[in-house]
């Protein structure tokens, strides 16, 4: 198959029949589900409409999409919402880039207890940050913070971390006062590594003893609170990695940042090279050498197996807000933040009226999804509509 368009769907369609054949017993309910979401995904299965251009008559037939958060070609607009609602979140102070990553004996844990241990991973990483923050000896602050779960490495392997975006400073305790971080540097790494470390681990001790682990394959001894105990000592000695980048250039930058990071899956289809023969050729970072570019190369049987790793328990929330950015308080502690750093509140970019999807596409992105792609000045207007599973009732003059 050519590289040019090449898409995960396609390799779903292709090697996914005989990897659900093949793997009939250990799939999920969400794993199908996220199969055939994709594989669907913009076709005749799930319905669309046709489009007619009202100057040169251009036709086009728009399949719907099956909006799947798994979905590598269904998260645009979601993404560009979310980042315009966090344009008014922002305020004039330096951010950092703070990662929490869990090492691999308690990532494999993990995988085993996704809904159980990702919370514990949020709570853990919410907990470390504030309590530090809110020392007198760091920060002494009530500080804000969006942390946006993901679960994978370049090489699709399960690697579950946390990327914590932080205004470099908070609030006093009194909330009389903007406490900033000192320049370019916002709260010390080792002891952010050491408090994650020791709350984590009495998190998940606490979630063994409750019975609330389940252990299968090569990790069912770990049944055994002897077992379980051997396994973590290790992990109790070991230093968690945790990494803060240098403060970005300024909260738009921030926002460009976070684009990156926000609504993405384990594999864009930009980074897919080649399928053929039954391999699937990727872009990958190798972080290890000095983030050299490189390609992989995997049986797509494979291939899907890592794909799927990184489905999420239905209703997961993988982007969540702490401390003055948490939701029930935002408005306000915002709205007093301005205030004591005296700066204007943010202006509403759009209406309340509610809008077509492609006129917020255009107002958010910039990018037009009405203008005739042929002759460039008339807008492609739908004419006819057609339920899944069916085709247009006439065949436009030209597909896309």
């Amino acid at each position: 198959m050519r590289a040019t368009g090449l898409e995960v769907a396609d390799i779903f369609r292709q090697a996914g029949p005989s990897y659900r054949q093949h793997h009939a017993d250990a799939l999920s309910r969400g794993q199908r589900c996220v199969m055939s979401a994709i594989e669907r995904c913009r076709t005749a299965a799930l319905g669309g409409h046709v489009e007619q251009c009202d100057s040169c008559g251009h036709q086009r037939i728009a399949f719907n999409s099956c909006r799947n958060r798994h979905c590598p070609k269904c998260q645009s607009l979601v993404r560009a919402q979310w980042l315009e609602d966090r344009q008014a979140d922002l305020i004039p102070v330096d951010y950092f880039h703070v990662v929490f990553t869990l090492p691999e004996e308690i990532a494999a844990i993990a995988y085993q207890n996704k809904a159980a241990v990702y919370d514990m991973l949020f709570h853990a990483t919410g907990e470390t940050l504030r309590t530090i923050a809110a020392d007198p000896k760091h920060l002494g602050a009530e500080i804000g913070f969006i942390a946006i779960l993901h679960t994978w490495g370049q090489n699709l392997l399960h690697h579950p971390h946390l990327h914590c975006v932080v205004p470099g400073g908070g609030l006093s305790a009194d909330g009389e006062h903007w406490i900033s971080c000192r320049p370019g540097f916002f709260l010390p790494v080792r002891v952010l590594s050491r408090l994650f470390r020791r709350l984590f681990l009495a998190q998940l001790q606490a979630a063994f003893d409750a019975g609330h682990l389940r252990f299968f394959n090569a990790l069912e001894p770990l049944q055994a609170p002897r077992a379980f105990a051997r396994y973590l000592a290790p992990a109790r000695r070991a230093e968690w990695v945790v990494y803060a980048k240098p403060p970005f250039g300024g909260p738009q930058h921030v926002l460009e940042y976070l684009g990156r990071y926000t609504h993405r899956v384990a594999i864009s289809n930009n980074r897919l090279i080649d399928f053929g023969e039954g391999k699937v050729s990727f872009r990958w970072k190798d972080y290890r050498h000095e983030s050299r570019q490189k390609v992989m190369r995997l049986d797509a049987q494979e291939f899907i197996r890592r794909f799927l790793l990184h489905v999420l328990p239905g209703g997961f929330q993988r982007i969540r807000h702490y401390g003055f950015l948490a939701n029930r308080y935002r408005a306000v502690k915002l709205a007093r933040c301005r205030q004591l750093l005296a700066v204007p509140a943010p202006v509403v970019a759009f209406p309340d009226v509610p809008l077509d999807y492609r006129d917020r596409f255009q107002l958010l992105t910039g990018t037009s999804l009405r203008d005739c792609p042929k002759c460039g000045h008339g807008h492609m207007v739908c004419i006819e509509t057609f339920l899944p599973g069916t085709l247009p009732r006439g065949p436009p003059g030209e597909n896309p």
